[in-house]
């Protein structure tokens, strides 16, 4: 949509709906991590076979998008950095944005990592009129984290959605209530909730090109062109009706990290190697939550794009990366493969909990060495990059512990 300049004078009555959304959320964060790149279109993903998991707004004026093939990406903007995703650090952050969020009103329903709404109507009393609460929430992320967000202010989640899009990057919009229609009307129609590339077609068949253009069209006349729970659904967002509420989500459900190879793996040590890999990164991401997990699994997508999973349930709750990587291999070399070639390997836990609803007794003795030393190195990596510190673990030729490098050939280990 073309962006429409921000304001902040419309009149918000009736407006306690906000929506919330971070500016370039992943690039933005891997640019307060090196401020040399401010400026500088950012790619973040990687390798050839992989897509963008996001892109700075310089990046965007060549028309790179998030989710396009990385090779697609580089060939639009050569000149682009492409830094490797860092979703620890995203998350991590994400938190404090909720966290921020959740000072303003206990109503908040994230989407994601990077937005949220909020129904602000409790806290206008305490905080002041919904234009003046989206004010104190976008000064608070960029004094607190040094980020950007842009936020909608509108009296319907939809609306409000559609707001913060059309101010981004670093914008605020208000759409009164009384003039929800003449924000929303002029709108292309793929801008409503539900109308993906299958329900366009018969809309266009229909003359149908703006949100506008919907909504003068019969309601049984939807019925016979896109059936009868799109059309009832589609007249009511045309007509600036949403009747869904803002509501907290429930804890996760699970936690999963996957990596698509640049080549084809066919060692288990390679595998292996990525199961470690990603099995850190979920544990990491449980433990900033402070919750535990009782289910792990895998996901194996071979050369040929044929797909396998495995869970298994574990005997106790888990948080510490050992814990959910030895679930993890099991998994794999149950599988009994022979000769693989795998495209891309996937770790996640599942059926999580806070500590105080596991109800399980804990071995302390056995139990705080570990837990230490998982958060002791989520600390130093979230300082000092993914690859600052790891265990070490056992040379099988010599029975010498030693430490993984990365691909740089270094020791991360050893700082400086």
């Amino acid at each position: 949509m073309p962006r429409q300049p921000t304001t902040s004078l419309g009149d918000d009555t009736g407006c306690a709906i906000l929506h919330v959304d971070m500016d370039a959320f992943f690039a933005s964060v891997e640019v307060r991590h090196r401020p040399e790149l401010r400026g500088r279109p950012v790619i973040v993903g990687g390798g050839t076979r992989a897509v963008v998991a996001a892109a700075s707004y310089e990046a965007r004026a060549f028309g790179v998008r998030s989710a396009m093939p990385m090779t697609r990406a580089r060939r639009l903007c050569p000149q682009a950095v492409v830094v490797p995703p860092r979703r620890g650090a995203y998350s991590e952050v994400s938190a404090q944005v909720m966290s921020i969020l959740r000072d303003v009103t206990p109503s908040v329903e994230p989407l994601s990592l990077d937005e949220a709404f909020l129904d602000v109507s409790g806290a206008v009393r305490l905080l002041g009129r919904p234009t003046r609460i989206a004010e104190r929430i976008r000064a608070r992320v960029l004094d607190d984290l040094g980020l950007t967000c842009s936020v909608g202010v509108a009296s319907t989640k939809f609306i409000a959605k559609l707001a913060s899009a059309r101010c981004k990057p670093d914008g605020l919009l208000v759409v009164p209530a009384q003039g929800a229609l003449a924000f929303l009307h002029p709108l292309p129609v793929t801008v409503l909730w539900g109308v993906g590339a299958a329900t366009a077609e018969p809309l266009r068949r229909l003359g149908v090109r703006t949100v506008g253009d919907l909504a003068q069209i019969p309601v049984e006349t939807l019925r016979r062109s896109v059936g009868a729970a799109a059309a009832a659904q589609l007249n009511e967002l045309a007509s600036g009706r949403d009747a869904h509420r803002v509501e907290p989500r429930a804890i996760e459900k699970s936690i999963s990290a996957d990596h698509t190879t640049d080549t084809d793996l066919t060692e288990s040590s390679e595998i292996h190697a990525q199961l470690r890999r990603l099995s850190v990164e979920v544990g990491r991401r449980l433990r900033g939550r402070a919750m535990l997990a009782r289910t792990v699994g895998i996901k194996i997508r071979f050369a040929d794009f044929r797909t396998v999973t495995r869970v298994r349930s574990l005997p106790a709750w888990v948080d510490s990366d050992q814990a959910i990587q030895d679930a993890a291999r099991a998994l794999y070399d149950g599988l009994a493969l022979d000769r693989p070639r795998v495209r891309l390997v996937g770790v996640k836990v599942e059926s999580l909990r806070v500590p105080a609803e596991t109800a399980t007794q804990l071995s302390f003795d056995d139990l705080a060495p570990v837990n230490r030393a998982d958060r002791a190195i989520d600390d130093v990596r979230a300082r000092f990059g993914d690859l600052a510190l790891d265990y070490g673990r056992p040379d099988r030729a010599g029975g010498q512990a030693r430490s993984p490098r990365s691909a740089h050939g270094r020791d991360p280990n050893v700082f400086g």
